[in-house]
């Protein structure tokens, strides 16, 4: 699997333990209530799409932090350690820059902004920043794009999670994984979308720490790990792990900047209640990250060294690392409480998609074609549907397209977005020349050269991925086009200037 798929595409083992079956259910008993009790707050569209802008830090901490990681950190994550070592954490070691700059770079800004603005989406603030209505339509575009793609795999991953648990069977876990999402983000938005990520968040961070423990029990510690996985090559547990130096840090580069153009992410920006107590956040974000990561960490390594040791048998897929280590290591309560999780990361992950897909249908393409925003709420509710179904209908498909329409989206958000929302925000002299075409930049070198790859017919060098060199692309664009139209850098509105001033 790719390891910019993010996603868990290949089938779990059948789980028969009652106790995984029963903690499986007591989840959705809780996220049915969650969405009980949202529904009742949720009346307008700005409840619908922003939460009524009432988000504590600790609720926007933990919500990012499980909208961010998915199930990858639970089963992707862990197989991509199996499989290159201490190179894949150069996935998550921009944890701690990515929350400071989220919190200086875009947080605050991006709150202000929708304060005085009234802004609702991503694209709302480029086109403010911009007052460029085409800018806000084309980023909406690469968005909606990135979107599809990502709910898509997302859908699958959550059907295979519950046909491992319930038995239902591939087909029927997309289906019912999609209408309980639906249900709540339909009825409470993101509301629901948001406590429910708390809930999910906690969840994530509890079995994580819970999961590292048994994997230092069962291997000896992390010194009796490392001295197996030494003994059977060095390379393994090196500085860039099984790949080149140049994926590595491709993967830190990626990851790290990208994180700024994540728009499940930035959106939840807007719902802080208190932007003066955004000092906490990176700390609060980081700490959160770093949690889960045990788990990713963990698992990987100690199934590794166990496949060394000759206790297990070599994996035939990757993603197997974590069920195989809980269903043979772990109490199956345990086990349950992280496929559990795993289906909560999902999940929240899908329903904030659904949030800003429907957002971008209803609310910016008619922006940005001029048109009558009509009712918004119901308008969201109806794009959510539209777009869940349009998901499930593409996760039915499996196999290498699915993944292969997930393999884009985190660049393609970031090439499209970092450069015209991050740096435009912080930078006076960005045009919305220089924003148009870094956003179409993006957009096209990510889709052509991402579609060349999965026909075969062209592929960069080995470490050098169409993400990162769409994202550097896309910078270059943005900063020499907005140095030739510099003259226009004045167009900038008063109140917007005064936010990029804070």
């Amino acid at each position: 699997m790719s390891v910019f798929a993010m996603l868990q595409t290949e089938a779990l083992p059948r789980l028969k333990e009652p106790a995984i079956v029963g903690v499986a259910v007591a989840y959705f008993v809780v996220v049915a209530a969650i969405g009980a009790w949202a529904t009742r707050r949720t009346r307008t569209a700005k409840d619908f799409f922003l939460a009524g802008r009432g988000i504590g830090l600790w609720a926007l901490a933990l919500s990012t932090m499980s909208a961010t990681l998915s199930g990858f950190a639970f089963i992707g994550g862990p197989g991509l350690v199996y499989s290159i070592g201490l190179g894949a954490m150069y996935i998550m070691l921009p944890a701690a820059i990515t929350g400071a700059m989220g919190a200086w770079v875009l947080a605050k800004r991006m709150r202000l902004l929708g304060e005085i603005r009234g802004l609702i989406t991503v694209p709302d603030a480029i086109g403010a920043r911009y007052r460029s209505r085409t800018a806000q339509g084309f980023s909406a575009l690469a968005m909606l794009i990135a979107i599809v793609g990502y709910m898509a795999t997302n859908v699958l991953a959550l059907g295979l999670v519950i046909d491992a648990i319930f038995g239902t069977g591939l087909g029927a876990g997309i289906w019912i994984g999609t209408g309980i999402t639906l249900a709540y983000s339909v009825a409470g938005g993101i509301l629901a979308g948001i406590y429910t990520d708390v809930f999910q968040g906690a969840l994530m961070a509890l079995a994580s720490v819970l999961v590292f423990l048994f994997t230092l029990r069962i291997g000896d510690g992390l010194g009796g790990i490392s001295h197996t996985l030494m003994a059977a090559g060095p390379r393994f547990l090196g500085p860039w792990g099984m790949v080149t130096p140049l994926a590595a840090l491709s993967f830190f580069f990626v990851f790290g900047m990208g994180s700024l153009g994540q728009p499940h992410v930035l959106h939840k920006f807007y719902m802080l209640r208190d932007p003066r107590r955004l000092k906490w956040f990176p700390l609060l974000g980081t700490s959160a990250v770093l949690l889960a990561t045990l788990l990713f960490f963990g698992v990987g390594v100690a199934v590794k060294s166990l496949v060394v040791r000759g206790v297990l048998p070599p994996l035939a897929n990757p993603d197997q690392a974590t069920p195989t280590f809980l269903l043979h290591f772990t109490p199956a309560l345990l086990a349950g409480l992280v496929f559990a999780g795993v289906a909560a990361a999902i999940m929240s992950t899908v329903n904030s998609f659904m949030n800003i897909g429907a957002a971008a249908l209803t609310h910016d393409l008619p922006v940005a074609l001029g048109r009558s925003h009509g009712n918004e709420l119901l308008g969201g509710r109806i794009a959510t549907v539209a777009l869940s179904v349009l998901a499930a209908v593409l996760a039915q498909i499996s196999g290498t397209l699915v993944a292969f329409l997930g393999i884009f989206g985190w660049g393609l958000f970031a090439s499209t977005l970092v450069p015209a929302l991050a740096i435009g925000l912080n930078w006076t002299g960005a045009t919305r020349q220089g924003a148009i075409a870094s956003i179409l930049t993006g957009l096209v070198m990510t889709l052509v050269f991402e579609v060349l790859g999965y026909f075969g017919v062209y592929s960069f060098p080995a470490g050098v991925t169409v993400s990162g060199v769409s994202l550097v692309a896309s910078f270059l664009v943005f900063f020499v086009v907005s140095h030739l139209t510099r003259g226009r850098a004045e167009d900038i509105d008063a109140d917007v200037l005064l936010v990029m001033e804070v």
